[in-house]
Parts: structure tokens; C-alpha cells; sequence
């Protein structure tokens, strides 16, 4: 499967079979969404930086109401999550999306704010590929977003929702989450800084160690 990196949240899966979901697509945030077109939108939530589905084109499936889903012979699994660690009492609830993409288990947190728990991480494994916020202010933060990784154990880590050039939002920038890992107590982790696309298939899963892929926002 491939991965393209739009900005924030927002990315598009490509199933070998040419099936492709975009995920989380932005409004005004600070600079423009590509234009890209795809067989179903996923929303975590309706706020306006991860419910812009008018801007992806194709006239996709939208799907942003827990539940099962088939689209294109790809799997997806919305669950419920919560926004903030206070049961959504401040900024309400947010779905997670899984997806079964080329035998891969690829794992979309949307804007995860709720604590680490046991009952959370058993709903989601496996996972293979996680994509996870870890920005702070309205999500996880970098410390939180470490956890989730030690206890979810994937062999991909791509992380998302923070500051970068032209965001105009007050988030932590990446680095902030990719220094939890730059020591010697984290050997069995691997930091790469890529581009805005990438391919994975089961060859590149281990068991033994994490990579974290840091990627690079689309330009247009």
C-alpha cells in the first residue's frame, strides 16, 4: 500500500488494488489541502480542520459514524474514542479508524485525547501502522503519544497533528514526540525523516524493533 502525506491529519491510503481513502481532510488551517480525489473520506470528528469532505473529489464514501465498513474490498472499522480525557465533556467524542490495506493493519487515531487504557489498546490491536496525534493542546501530547506506542507495539510509527510551517494552530512541533526516542534506552527505535509518500507491504513489519517515519506535507 502507499502513503501520501497531505498536512495534519490527513493522508491517502492506495490499496494495490487502486482502492484509496483519505483521511481527515482540512479546511483553514494555515495552508491549502491538495486536490485529490478517492473512493471513501474518513472523519474522526466535525471539527473544521478534519471534516473538510467537500475538498476531496471522486464523489467518495463518507464514513464518520462508528461501525464496519467495506469499500473497495478494503476493511475499515470506525471506533469510538473520546476527545479529552473528561469523556468528551469538553470537546466531545472522535473516531479511530482501522483499516485492513494489502494484509497490513493500519491504525488512525483522529484526534485521540483520552488516556491510555487497557480496554482501548486490546479494541485495537494489532496494529502494524500506527498514525498518531502528537501535537498536545487539543490531543495527546508527546509524552502520552509515546505511551500509546509502547503498548500498542507496532513495528510502523507515523506521527501527525502537529506545528509545522503556515499552521495556524498552537500545537507542539514533531520533534517534541521523535526526542522521546533519541537515547540509548530507546536502541530498539529508529527515527527516518521521508517524504510525502511512501510504500510498505508485510516486508517491511518487524517484530523486534519501531520505526518512526516522520513525513513530509504535500506542497501544491
Amino acid at each position: 500500500m502507499k502513503i501520501r502525506y497531505l498536512g495534519h491529519s490527513c493522508f491517502v491510503f492506495t490499496e494495490s488494488t487502486g482502492t484509496s481513502i483519505v483521511t481527515d481532510p482540512y479546511g483553514k488551517i494555515g495552508f491549502r489541502m491538495p486536490s485529490v480525489s478517492a473512493d471513501a473520506v474518513t472523519v474522526s470528528h466535525g471539527h473544521y480542520d478534519h471534516c473538510n469532505v467537500k475538498a476531496v473529489g471522486g464523489d467518495p464514501v463518507v464514513i464518520n459514524e462508528e461501525g464496519k465498513y467495506e469499500v473497495g474490498g478494503v476493511t475499515i472499522k470506525a471506533i469510538k474514542s473520546y476527545h479529552d480525557d473528561k469523556n468528551g465533556a469538553k470537546r466531545g467524542e472522535n473516531l479511530i479508524f482501522k483499516f485492513r490495506m494489502d494484509g497490513l493493519e493500519v491504525c488512525h487515531l483522529g484526534d485521540l485525547g483520552e488516556e491510555c487504557s487497557s480496554s482501548l489498546i486490546e479494541t485495537l490491536l494489532p496494529v502494524h501502522v500506527l498514525l498518531i496525534p502528537v501535537g498536545g493542546t487539543y490531543t495527546i501530547d508527546a509524552e502520552q503519544a509515546k505511551e500509546y506506542v509502547d503498548r500498542i507495539m507496532p513495528s510502523i510509527v507515523i506521527p501527525m497533528h502537529y506545528k509545522t510551517k503556515g499552521l495556524e494552530m498552537d500545537l507542539d512541533k514533531v520533534d517534541e514526540f521523535t526526542d522521546l526516542f533519541d537515547d540509548d534506552e530507546h536502541e530498539e527505535e529508529e527515527v527516518e525523516k521521508v517524504g510525502s509518500e511512501i510504500e510498505l507491504s508485510r516486508d517491511d513489519l518487524t517484530e523486534e524493533s519501531t520505526k518512526i517515519i516522520v513525513m513530509e506535507r504535500v506542497k501544491e
